[in-house]
């Protein structure tokens, strides 16, 4: 019924819903993204042209297009603060796109809209570069190609089918050059740009840690980094070291140092790292992020190796690169699970003082708690080992819960934790750890970073996401160094030990599938992610690097981007070549009688005379005689003679013969 009425209408009617259908489908992934307005706006502009499309209605006026114009640059403004940057750019390349197609009267107006429907398909990627997204961004490239190819047919009603299949046929000609421009185009900085921080709380990690500003925790399960081992991973705990904090204001804690620069590094004290045992190695492929850490396995005392990175670090035993993290991040490790590190320093006051100190006025509570234990735990303030451990106690038999919507605390953090709430998530719990810690007067600071992971059986890769991010705490004690204590293991062991973790609600689908075969959501799940794994490695992580490798691999020494537009120069020039040289083969190949005669018929199609493609020298001939009369005999004397070359018992003139008298046959009204 459906295809039946579409089939009905006109054909500029059946054009116009397509190609809102398929504008329609380039703009899907915005929503969510854009603000809520723009995408209800551009809505209705779409089915308000649809309908005006089938009830062949006249299009709105120029004022109702520039109300429209004025009302979504003030919504612009209002939402985003300024009509500059990616989130702006792209709200008004939306509405801009919807709003052209009020003006759709003419093939121009179309082509217009067909090629801001390009560009607006290339900013899906400033959002994400998935090959989910990349596979939809290709239907819509196939789906403008169609409409493009359909309006340069303006005869006629061709079937849409036939312009899809030339649509296909000319991106399968042009694969050939995207892939080589692909490897072989110097690489510059994205033009994308990453969103900012949020202001809502989300797993991941931060450069600071706002203890008890965020009421509820809102779990990210995407992936924030795959790890390859070489061999057996460890068999304990994977904790991945980001930014290290050890200076608290009473709310927040921060770095030792605001910045870590090649600089700023050598201001930290180093800390020599004893290994115990084999080191770890393995391969590290980081998801953008617009941070510059790297996170790698407790304790990495060399620099990890990144390919187009500068990585740097300091006596926290964390790397970091000299530039925020905006693509695909490639890295290589070797760590050590069991390990001493500052275990040279002789006591607690040749440490960073930082390490020890509390701001005055805040957890007045905690700081009693510290000094009960003190006077409970045998030893005294001189039993470090004994102090943190019954610490650990409080924490395992006082009734703490782990949870992620723990509520906002108030002034003293610490204070609330121990004694109040006894409920929190992993930095609620660490910083109440470190600050009692500190209240005993044993150096602590907070580390954080990932904890734990999953494997894919499907390529073998470690996942681990944002919801894995976690919080620890590091101790120093005399002899030892600094020790990895994780206060959350004593509260939710789960979150420890087994791996488990807190997940948020699935999907309507995703529980109708688990409900069916709950093993099945998960194979689903493994295979989907080892298929991103591969797009990321193969594509997304196609780095300026690795095209350097390309050309070390075809010979160059010491390869640079000149290179790679020297190599791409020279590809270019040999498919030229080879381009006409298949041309001049393919004319060779055609018959010359045909082609000399195709040379006559095109020329009488120029002056006027329609001649069917399997018309014959004969026919062309009476053709040239009824329309030009005695001026045109000598050309059909000619064409004559051509047949007899070709058919006549008897010999004739030579082919080359009758090509230079063609050449010198009078044509006035044919030039």
């Amino acid at each position: 019924m459906l295809t039946a009425r579409l089939h009905s209408l006109p054909r500029d009617a059946r054009d116009t819903l397509f190609l809102l259908g398929v504008i329609a489908w380039v703009l899907l992934p915005m929503v969510g993204r854009v603000p809520w307005w723009c995408a209800a706006m551009t809505a209705a502009i779409l089915v308000w042209r649809g309908v005006l499309a089938v009830r062949a209605a006249p299009l709105p006026g120029t004022a109702w297009v520039l109300g429209l114009l004025a009302l979504a640059i003030a919504a612009t403004l209002l939402s985003h603060r300024t009509l500059l940057g990616r989130d702006a750019g792209v709200t008004l390349i939306v509405v801009l796109l919807a709003l052209k197609t009020l003006e759709l009267r003419a093939r121009r107006d179309a082509f217009v809209v067909f090629f801001l429907g390009f560009f607006t398909m290339l900013t899906n990627f400033f959002f994400s570069q998935s090959l989910l997204t990349a596979g939809a961004m290709l239907v819509g490239l196939l789906g403008l190609l169609t409409a493009l190819v359909n309006a340069h047919m303006p005869v006629g009603r061709p079937p849409l089918a036939h312009a899809a299949r030339t649509a296909a046929t000319m991106a399968l000609l042009g694969a050939p050059v995207m892939v080589v421009l692909f490897m072989l185009f110097p690489r510059l900085a994205p033009l994308w740009g990453l969103p900012a921080d949020s202001i809502a709380g989300r797993t991941g990690l931060s450069s600071t840690m706002q203890v008890g500003n965020v009421a509820q925790l809102a779990l990210e399960e995407g992936i924030a980094m795959r790890v390859k081992f070489e061999g057996a991973p460890p068999p304990a705990g994977l904790y991945f070291r980001g930014p290290v904090l050890s200076t608290f204001d009473g709310r927040e804690w921060r770095p030792l140092l605001a910045r870590l620069t090649p600089y700023t590094a050598t201001l930290l004290p180093p800390q020599a790292v004893e290994g115990l045992g084999a080191p770890v190695r393995y391969t590290v492929t980081l998801e953008p992020n617009n941070r510059p850490w790297l996170p790698v396995l407790d304790a990495t005392p060399k620099a990890p190796l990144a390919q187009g990175h500068t990585v740097i670090g300091g006596g926290e035993l964390q790397w970091v690169s000299t530039r925020p993290v905006t693509d695909l991040l490639r890295y290589s490790a070797e760590s050590f699970v069991d390990y001493r590190a500052g275990a040279q320093a002789r006591s607690a006051t040749a440490l960073q003082p930082q390490y020890r100190e509390l701001p005055a006025g805040y957890n007045p509570r905690t700081l009693q708690l510290a000094t009960d234990l003190m006077a409970r735990v045998p030893g005294g303030a001189a039993n470090k080992p004994g102090l943190v451990q019954a610490a650990l106690e409080q924490l395992r038999t006082g009734g703490y819960v782990y949870t992620l919507d723990p509520g906002l605390y108030g002034e003293h953090t610490a204070d609330e934790f121990w004694f109040d709430r006894k409920q929190g998530f992993c930095e609620h719990i660490a910083s109440a750890f470190v600050v009692l810690m500190r209240g005993m007067d044993i150096p602590a600071r907070i580390v954080t970073g990932y904890q734990g992971g999953e494997r894919n059986p499907v390529d073998g890769y470690w996942v681990l996401r944002h919801s894995d991010a976690h919080a620890w705490a590091e101790v120093w004690l005399a002899g030892r160094g600094w020790v990895r204590v994780d206060p959350t293991g004593m509260v939710a062991p789960g979150r420890i030990g087994s791996l488990q973790r807190l997940r948020p609600p699935p999907s309507a689908f995703a529980s109708a599938l688990g409900t069916v075969s709950p093993g099945l959501l998960v194979n689903f799940r493994q295979a989907w992610e080892a298929v991103n794994n591969r797009w990321n490695q193969w594509v997304l992580n196609y780095t300026q690097s690795k095209q350097l490798d390309l050309l070390r691999a075809l010979g160059f020494s010491s390869p640079n981007w000149q290179d790679l537009s020297y190599v791409l120069i020279g590809i270019v020039v040999v498919a030229a070549l080879g381009g006409a040289a298949w041309a001049r083969w393919e004319r060779s190949r055609q018959d010359p009688w045909l082609r000399l005669l195709a040379r006559v018929r095109q020329r009488l199609a120029q002056a006027g005379v329609p001649l069917s493609p399997s018309s014959g020298p004969r026919q062309m001939a009476d053709a040239v005689t009824k329309r030009f009369g005695d001026e045109g005999r000598p050309l059909a004397d000619w064409l004559l003679r051509l047949e007899a070359q070709r058919y006549a018992r008897q010999a004739q003139a030579p082919l080359p013969a009758l090509q230079r008298e063609l050449n010198r046959l009078p044509w006035p009204a044919f030039r």
